[in-house]
This record gives C-alpha cells, structure tokens and sequence, in this order.
C-alpha cells in the first residue's frame, strides 16, 4: 500500500489544482504539468497512475458536447491507433522507472516546442502529407506517453497544424488525451504497475484537478488569452529544461 505524510499529499493536490488551472483555461497542459512537478516527489509509474483519472474526467469535460466526434474519428484515427498501440508497447519504461532517455526526448521536444510557439511561428501541414505523417505523430506521441506520462508532444503542435476550427481542435485534443488516458492505463496494468491504492489515489486527485479545471474556465474572462499563453509556454520551456537537467 503506498502511503505518504500529510505534507507531501498537500502539495500533490497542489500540484493538480494548478494542473487542472492549466488545463481549465488552455485546453491542454495537466498530464505534462502534473508529471513534471510530481518527478522531485514519485517515482514515474506512481505519478503516471495517479494521473489517469483526473486526466480521463477532465478530458471528458473537455470533450463537451461532441459535435464534431464522427468526423475527427474518422480523420484522427491512424494516429489514434498508432498512440494506443505504441503506448502500450512502450509502457515497460515507466513501468520499470526506466524513462530516463525518454524524459530528455520529452524535455527537448518541449523546450522546442516552446520557443517555437512564442517566436510567433505557426506550423502548416500540406493536406497530402497527412495520411502517412498521422501515424508516425502517432507512434512518437505513444512512445513519449509510454516512456514519460506525458501525452503532449508531438500530437498538439501536430493537431496544431491541421486548420481545425477552434471549437475542432479542443475536441480533438480532447479525444487524442482520452486515447492517450486509457492507453496508459492499459499498459501499466499489463506491466503490474497500476494497483488499487493507485487508483485509490488517482480517484482523490480528481477533486482538486476538477477544481482548478473550474477555476481555470473562470479565468478565461479575467485574464488575456495571449498573457495567460505566454506564461504557461515559459512554464513549459522551464518544465523542459528541468526534465532535461534531472535526466542528464
């Protein structure tokens, strides 16, 4: 049974409020905000399983009404099974708290990502190159979500590119994270890592997830978009250069 003191399961719900804040007002960010700061207090398996719920009913809320669900499938889904099935492939790293290669993919890849995105840079993808391009995002995206617990990289930026409608492209990150949720947990019960008090945990970690999901919608309206987007980007270059720093 894992037990922790009354310090360290306050700064966990910490860690998931300010995840869920992140994840409230930008549409993404809890997985890669709750595995990068939860890295200095649990091993990779631990945090990556106390992640699925609160990760899986946010994504649910993201998912809203589902108006355009049928067409984003039918688009999305090779890199959908490619996520899944790479995940799944992939899940012993974590699983064994060997992610020490995958956490400095995942860390560069931020680090990059980042920067890009606050030089102002928008990444166009031509409509051919989609068909063959989705799976291999797809397989890059399952490794790193099986290496690390994170499922942000490659598949937002790529999601990013496609010139989905703004209403399109929360939805459809909403279903790659969903994918994404219940490929990893699939994977750490296959490997042996994903127990009852896990899940134990994961289900107390939803209450302050969810309340910073709220919290986070809220702030939509008291914050400008473009601030509150260029501070979580600068958190995530600096959740990148830690990741980097703690695997090297």
């Amino acid at each position: 049974m894992i037990a922790f003191d009354a310090f360290t399961l306050l700064l966990i719900a910490v860690v998931f409020l300010l995840a869920g804040v992140v994840k409230g007002f930008t549409g993404m960010g809890l997985p890669t905000v709750a595995m990068g700061l939860l890295g200095s207090l649990l091993s990779p398996a631990t945090a990556a399983a106390m992640l699925l719920l609160p990760s899986f009913i946010t994504n649910i809320f993201q998912l809203g009404g589902g108006r355009h669900t049928v067409a984003l499938l039918r688009r999305l889904w090779p890199m959908l099974l490619m996520i899944m099935i790479a995940t799944l492939a992939s899940s012993g790293w974590i699983a064994d708290g060997s992610s020490t290669h995958t956490q400095l993919a995942l860390g560069i890849a931020l680090m990059v990502y980042a920067l890009w995105t606050l030089s102002g840079r928008i990444l166009s993808i031509p409509a051919r190159m989609e068909s063959w391009l989705s799976p291999v995002i797809g397989v890059m995206t399952g490794m790193l979500t099986g290496g690390t617990g994170v499922f942000v990289m490659p598949a937002v930026p790529w999601l990013q590119s496609l010139g989905l409608q703004k209403d399109e492209l929360v939805q459809a990150l909403g279903i790659s994270f969903t994918c994404s949720t219940c490929a990893l947990a699939a994977g750490l019960a296959w490997q042996g890592a994903f127990h009852s008090a896990s899940l134990i945990l994961s289900a107390l970690a939803v209450i302050p997830a969810l309340t910073g999901l709220f919290i986070g919608q809220k702030l939509r309206h008291a914050i400008s978009p473009a601030l509150f987007r260029r501070c979580f980007l600068i958190c995530l270059l600096v959740l990148g250069i830690e990741m980097v720093l703690r695997a090297v």
